[in-house]
């Protein structure tokens, strides 16, 4: 199953190697104006063509009620299966697992370390990436192992996060949970807050590195303005955070948040001289003010 956003220029090839391996492959489009439908409907595959954008988790929601088999394989269309879908859906066939992802290279097949598979986020790790001291020392251990590069990628494991771009997901599991939760919108969290949910109902997680996907990564994002992208980031950010952290782990990350926005904000202003990055973070530490102050969280972003 595979959900577009302007993916005219990769939907194609995706598709092509999703149609090799003999699987029902349903697409479900959330109004792109580009020729991503066109190009979907050159190929005998289902296609869902959403006439406004439904968000992420809404358009695999959709996705999985359109399909009927025990096992989704949720991919995104910059990513092209190379090999072992079998293999994945054995692992996701496991005793006890509620999903399975895959091995994700880039073009010249490098394993994807650091994005395919990490650890749930803390307090710590978000705290760090929002004050940019993961950018500034990226090898720090709270960084290292939340995006888990102690892991040994060349065998099956047990892990907590893949990566929902080359995810195999058992339907049982997906209709207890209810699903990916759409107030992550328009994206990001999303994958991460059904893995998490998945982990409390006492489901294990695996990473197989016999599925492997050629990914080229965050073609979709590009449609969106940097300024855009920094507020869908941090408000989905604050959403799990409100969601799976204590309270007081929850208002340090809002602290946190609101903080490394002032800094980013003098200091992308001052480079790009240009107002833009000012406004978006100035609304990114108005949500986390709010997020902060607010009894209900999450439900109030």
């Amino acid at each position: 199953m595979i959900v577009t956003y302007h993916s005219e220029a990769e939907i194609g090839p995706c598709l092509d190697a999703a149609m090799a391996t003999g699987a029902t492959v349903v697409v479900v489009d959330n109004a792109s104006r580009d020729g991503t439908v066109e190009e979907v409907r050159r190929r005998p595959v289902r296609l869902i063509a959403n006439a406004a954008n439904r968000g992420f988790a809404g358009a695999v929601n959709q996705g999985f009620a359109a399909l009927s088999t025990p096992y989704v394989l949720l991919l995104n269309p910059d990513c092209v299966i190379v090999r072992g879908l079998d293999v994945l859906r054995d692992a996701c066939a496991a005793p006890g697992v509620a999903a399975a992802g895959g091995m994700l290279v880039d073009r010249e097949g490098r394993p994807q370390t650091g994005f395919m598979v990490r650890r749930f986020p803390t307090a710590a790790s978000l705290i760090l990436e929002a004050l940019l001291l993961n950018r500034l020392w990226p090898k720090n251990p709270v960084n290292r192992h939340y995006r888990a590069l102690d892991l040994d990628y060349g065998v099956r494991a047990e892990v907590e996060q893949p990566a929902g771009a080359f995810l195999m997901v058992r339907r049982a599991v997906w209709q207890e949970l209810g699903g990916f939760d759409e107030s992550f919108f328009p994206l990001w969290f999303e994958d991460v807050d059904f893995c998490r949910r998945a982990a409390g109902r006492g489901y294990r997680i695996l990473y197989e590195p016999g599925g492997i996907a050629q990914h080229r990564g965050a073609h979709s994002i590009v449609h969106l303005t940097v300024e855009m992208r920094r507020i869908y980031w941090y408000c989905s950010l604050l959403k799990y955070s409100a969601k799976h952290l204590r309270p007081v782990a929850y208002r340090a990350v809002c602290l946190a948040v609101a903080a490394g926005s002032v800094l980013r904000m003098i200091a992308e202003s001052f480079q790009a001289r240009r107002i833009l990055p000012m406004a978006a973070y100035g609304e990114v530490v108005r949500l986390a003010g709010r997020a902060l102050v607010s009894a209900g969280g999450a439900n109030q972003l």
